[in-house]
Order: structure tokens, then C-alpha cells, then sequence
């Protein structure tokens, strides 16, 4: 079987080829941008599967196909659910939220085994789903937040919150003075509205920004313990399940 990775991120290439070998696929080309994509699509033979990152960084991968006919299955990896649905109604053999889960790729390789198309192009009308996306690469990621203090609503700025956490069911903002806001809102909606490049989620308790690490010290059961420049009312620690995706978000 021939195994296409199309990625602009290299560490998460890298990663998904060794998760796939796992499962003994093997991963014969990783290409990381639109223009190259096309290039060896012209030189090469269409491979069997494709594994295909919706927004590269010259584009979205869907140009590729604007020069080229796909002849491939393709299961889509995006980090944004609202492109997961379009590439779901597309009728592609799966998706895959990033950062990807290995349970959730052991069950898109095995939904794409026993489908397994021979030499029969699958049925994507990528116009349809360029068509429906409104403005991917210039997504719009909460810049300011709101608290109520007192009888005043204080405006904090994404950028001084050195993490968000949650504590006795409710979710606050500490930022870069040493402060800490009562935010009307859960880590869960957070989730949608945080710059992913900025902001990690390292815990169930904890998201962090990128810019505000202070230092990252190995800690018992194979965890980070992250020291932010400021904040220090609870240990803010990497949970082990996340350390991996936190080493490739960081870099």
C-alpha cells in the first residue's frame, strides 16, 4: 500500500508516519506544501491513501487538486471542526481532529481497509467545499475577554493572560500583573476561540500561552511541570497524555 502524508507541519508529519507504521502502514512521501504537492503529483504515481492537512501554508491543500485530478481515498487531518464536517459530508473516507488521537487513526485505517477502493476515484468535488468555507486562512481568534469587577467590566487583552484555569467550577484569566478574573465562560468554549499556535490546553485544568513560559522542568510520571513568569497559585502541569503534543506544539 502506497501512503501519501500531505502536512506543513514537519514534527506532526513525522509523528502521524511513525503512529501509521504502528499500524503497519508505511509512509512512502511526506510533502508539507501546496506547490510541492503539485509538483510530484505530476512526476508520480497517485498513491493509494492520502492523509490530507486542509490548511498548508502557502493555501489549502484543496488547490492541489485544481491542477490535478485526485485519484487517491484521502482521509482529511484538520485542526478545525468546521472544516472535519465539510471534508465528513464530502464523503471522504474519514477525518481527523489535530492533534491527532491513536485510537481515533487506528479507526480511520481500519474504516479505509475495509473499504479499500481499487483503482476507483472517490467521489470529492473539492469546488463544493472551497465554496463553502468562509475566510479559513484569515480565521478570527478572540483577541479581547471581559470580567466583571465590582460594579466595572475590565478588558484583558489575550495576550497579557499568561494562562486561563479552571478552579471550583469556575474559569479564570491570570494575566502578566498578577492579577486573576472570574471569566464567564468554561475551557471547553475557550477551546474554539484560542489562537492554537498561542494557547495549549496541558491539562484539564489548564491552558497555557506560549509566551509567558518561563521555564519547563521534568516531573514525576513522565510530566512537565511549566513555570509561567508570574503566575504561581497552583503547579501548572503538563498531563502525560498531553506531553507529546505539547513538545510538538512548542516547536
Amino acid at each position: 500500500m502506497n501512503v501519501l502524508i500531505i502536512e506543513d507541519e514537519k514534527p506532526a508529519a513525522r509523528r502521524l508516519s511513525r503512529l501509521l507504521s504502528e499500524l503497519e502502514m508505511e509512509v512512502s512521501t511526506m510533502l508539507h506544501s501546496v506547490e510541492e504537492s503539485i509538483a510530484w503529483f505530476q512526476k508520480n504515481p497517485h498513491p493509494d491513501l492520502i492523509f490530507l492537512d486542509i490548511q498548508l501554508s502557502d493555501g489549502l491543500s484543496f488547490e492541489i487538486f485544481d491542477e490535478v485530478e485526485v485519484k487517491s481515498a484521502i482521509i482529511f487531518t484538520t485542526a478545525y471542526d468546521e472544516y472535519a464536517l465539510q471534508a465528513f459530508k464530502l464523503n471522504s473516507i474519514d477525518y481527523l481532529l489535530k492533534p491527532i488521537d491513536e485510537e481515533e487513526l487506528e479507526s480511520a485505517v481500519k474504516k479505509y481497509r475495509n473499504f479499500k477502493p481499487e483503482n476507483q476515484k472517490i467521489p470529492i468535488d473539492f469546488n463544493d467545499i472551497k465554496k463553502l468555507l468562509v475566510n479559513p486562512l484569515e480565521r478570527e481568534f478572540k483577541k479581547r475577554f471581559t470580567a466583571r469587577v465590582g460594579q466595572h467590566l475590565k478588558i484583558i487583552n489575550a495576550d497579557e493572560v499568561e494562562c486561563f484555569y479552571s478552579e471550583n467550577k469556575g474559569t479564570y484569566a491570570a494575566t502578566s500583573d498578577g492579577r486573576n478574573y472570574l471569566l464567564d465562560t468554561t475551557l471547553e468554549q475557550l477551546e474554539e476561540e484560542l489562537e492554537p499556535q498561542t494557547f495549549f490546553r496541558v491539562s484539564r485544568k489548564f491552558y497555557v500561552n506560549i509566551n509567558h513560559i518561563g521555564d519547563i522542568i521534568s516531573y514525576t510520571n513522565s510530566r512537565l511541570q511549566i513555570k509561567l513568569k508570574r503566575f504561581d497559585e497552583a503547579e501548572v502541569i503538563v498531563s502525560r497524555e498531553r506531553v507529546r503534543d505539547f513538545k510538538l506544539w512548542l516547536e
